[in-house]
């Protein structure tokens, strides 16, 4: 292996995040900052804002049967106003 071409490797480096908690890790930086960690990260803490998708789901197949229903009523409607006079 070649000398003095790797990096130097930190092993008690310290992270500091953005809402203030701070750990250490092993790293080739021997300080890094970040703006979001596990103690302030949405999906971690348990504030993540889900989707609904059973919700989406649901008014997705409402508009179908609607469009549908709309659909109906109009070959409906088409037919008595076109129907033709028996010969």
């Amino acid at each position: 292996m070649k000398k003095d071409i790797h990096p130097i490797y930190y092993p008690k480096a310290k992270v500091e995040c953005a809402c203030g908690n701070t750990f250490t890790i092993g790293s080739t930086k021997e300080l890094i900052q970040v703006e979001v960690c596990s103690a302030c990260h949405p999906l971690y803490t348990g504030k993540e804002k889900t989707f609904d998708k059973v919700g989406r789901v649901q008014k997705f197949k409402e508009r179908v049967t609607k469009a549908s229903s709309l659909k109906e009523k109009s070959k409906t409607t088409a037919k008595k106003g076109t129907r033709k006079k028996a010969r």
